[in-house]
């Protein structure tokens, strides 16, 4: 994948971070890190320090997409907890500076996995890297949103109702194509939500192997990035979009399904979902709904990367390939529905 050049002016955006932050010194270089499909984020080296900048794409985007200040807002609410997250530095809310909102953190040295099968890791390995990721998905949903300073972050309880009706809005505003199957799920799923939809917790949004960074020799998680969808939601969206790897193939952005999951070390669904309950203190675990629910949004999000694909601004080389991956997921959450 060819990395992308740089949308704005790499020397007034040296002067602007050295007016804001002396300590960084010396000459500033600019290193793009490939692999996102949403906001396009780069390495900014300095003399003796490596910080991490992160934008929104450059031209017309959809409404409340791409909210990097959203981002920045709540890995810095989330700094004190046990939840590991990168330190924020700066939020630049004046678009003269690049063309667009934009946010500093500490660059950390560490292992972003896109792959759920992780090649090149021991069975062992690989199935501590699974456990410290559902360990620490339970830690987030365990935060109290409130004494962080999260108010207003989102609206407490029917998190599933308003999910739909947004995702459906975001759907009409970037569909490419018709999918029938969509058309299905949008008249299902506001009539098919479990008891409970009142519950709130701190939702990534996003939340998979691929939006972690593990350390560079341990199993373990040392940062969740990527919380562009992050909201105040219902725990359980978060469980079944991290689940989604488990109904994919590999060609389908990574899943497991076609692969010796008991070979690999890497536990099933069921055991995964127990696993998490029991952490989160919960006694109950996904239905068709949950998975259904978060194959739509996932099969909205794709669409939404084709669209950006056809208009120019998607911030990865293959998003017109990734974009056709919203079929598959719709016909994969239909199929769920329809026994």
């Amino acid at each position: 994948m060819t990395l992308r050049t740089p949308d704005f002016d790499p020397a007034r955006l040296e002067g602007y971070l050295k007016a804001q932050l002396p300590e960084l010194e010396g000459a500033m270089s600019v290193e793009p890190i490939g692999g996102g499909q949403s906001n396009p984020t780069y390495w900014l080296r300095f003399a003796e320090r490596a910080v991490v900048l992160r934008k929104q794409p450059a031209g017309e985007l959809l409404p409340s997409a791409h909210a990097v200040d959203r981002e920045h807002r709540v890995m810095a609410a989330l700094g004190a907890t046990a939840v590991p997250v990168p330190r924020m530095l700066h939020l630049c809310t004046d678009r003269t500076v690049i063309g667009t909102l934009f946010y500093l953190m500490e660059g950390l040295e560490g292992r972003v996995i896109h792959d759920s099968g992780i090649p090149g890791v021991a069975p062992a390995e690989r199935a501590a890297m699974y456990d410290s990721m559902n360990d620490v998905l339970a830690r987030l949903h365990q935060v109290d949103w409130r004494a962080v300073g999260l108010e207003g972050f989102g609206k407490p309880g029917d998190y599933f109702a308003r999910q739909i009706s947004r995702w459906t809005r975001q759907w009409h505003a970037s569909k490419t194509r018709e999918i029938p199957e969509i058309d299905h799920l949008i008249a299902w799923l506001p009539g098919n939500i479990p008891a409970g939809d009142d519950q709130t917790a701190i939702v990534h949004g996003d939340y998979r192997l691929g939006n972690l960074m593990f350390h560079p020799s341990e199993p373990r998680v040392i940062a969740i990035l990527d919380w562009e969808l992050s909201t105040l939601g219902h725990p359980l969206a978060d469980l079944a979009h991290n689940c989604l790897l488990w109904h994919a193939t590999r060609a389908m952005y990574y899943g497991v399904e076609d692969l010796d999951q008991a070979a690999l070390g890497i536990p099933s669904e069921e055991d995964y979902v127990r696993r998490y309950c029991e952490r989160a203190g919960r006694r109950d675990g996904l239905t068709p709904f949950h998975l259904a629910f978060a194959m739509f949004r996932f099969a909205v999000i794709f669409e939404g990367i084709a669209q950006r694909a056809r208009i120019g601004t998607a911030a990865a080389a293959d998003a017109e390939k990734v974009g056709r991956l919203s079929l598959d997921y719709a016909r994969r959450a239909y199929a769920l529905i329809a026994g």
